[in-house]
């Protein structure tokens, strides 16, 4: 049996079960009646309230904060799962809200579910196997992503939204309330509606990111013409990708015309 690997610093309450095998990086905390399990790795200042279960090959990055009654690495909700090894990696300084529920992934999707830094999952939130979300994301009270969802860096997703599995969400995109997104959503896009439909560009989150006027302008534009140009959806992409010298404009054809399981929102 393994040891426990626990740093001199770290601070572990009397009710909580460390596991023969788990490592406590330096500054953490583990708070009462928290569980966690032989395979998991907390980096250093992690802090672990009360009553949570990190379980499963779970690695916690530094200064993650994880509020009660998560439940992070337990097995996929996938019943071609058969126990294989597989990992969860969850990076640093993001807070995990009250009964959050991260799940390892699958061989058949990589073998990992992987959460970016400094992002916030509110209460309730679920992450399932083998979804990949960048850094900077942040999503609201309940959304659920299903299995293989990628989310880009800087991605909002508001409250009691759902991803479907396979979807992709390009960076910068912003998702609605109450929306049911069920194909893939160009970087920096704006989706809402019960069946998400995309309306716009997240022009709020451009600003506030820095993104000058002229690459603002140049984003309508192509907008534009992802909406009216001639041709297909894929011609307009490809038009665009070799026509624009403005980075954020060649993000959003590159997407376009990057690997998917899934159609793709169009304009409106």
């Amino acid at each position: 049996m393994t040891a426990s690997k626990i740093h001199p610093s770290a601070v572990i309450h009397p009710s909580a079960i460390v596991e023969p095998g788990a490592v406590i990086g330096a500054g953490s905390t583990v708070g009462p009646f928290s569980l966690i399990g032989p395979n998991v790795v907390l980096g250093e200042r992690v802090e672990v309230k009360s009553h949570v279960v990190l379980t499963g090959w779970s690695e916690i990055g530094d200064e993650t904060v994880i509020f009660p009654f998560a439940t992070i690495g337990e097995i996929p909700q996938d019943l071609k799962f058969k126990g294989e090894k597989s990992h969860l990696k969850v990076g640093k300084r993001c807070r995990i809200r009250e009964g959050v529920t991260l799940n390892l992934g699958t061989d058949g999707g990589g073998g990992w579910t992987r959460v970016g830094d400094d992002c916030l999952l509110m209460t309730g939130v679920h992450v399932g196997h083998d979804s990949q979300v960048g850094d900077r994301v942040i999503l609201g009270n309940d959304v659920a992503l299903a299995g293989h969802v990628v989310l880009e860096d800087d991605v909002i997703v508001s409250g009691l939204s759902g991803v479907h599995q396979y979807v992709r969400v390009g960076r910068g995109a912003i998702i609605g309330g109450i929306t049911m997104v069920t194909h893939d959503v160009i970087p920096y896009g704006l989706v809402h509606a019960s069946r998400g439909e995309l309306e716009g560009l997240n022009l709020v989150g451009l600003k506030r990111r820095g993104v000058d006027r002229p690459a603002i302008h140049a984003l309508r534009a192509a907008y534009e013409e992802l909406s009216k140009g001639e041709g297909t959806f894929l011609d307009r992409a490809r038009r665009l990708a070799e026509t624009s010298d403005v980075d954020q404009v060649k993000e959003i054809a590159q997407f376009i015309l990057g690997q998917s399981d899934r159609n793709f929102l169009t304009p409106k």
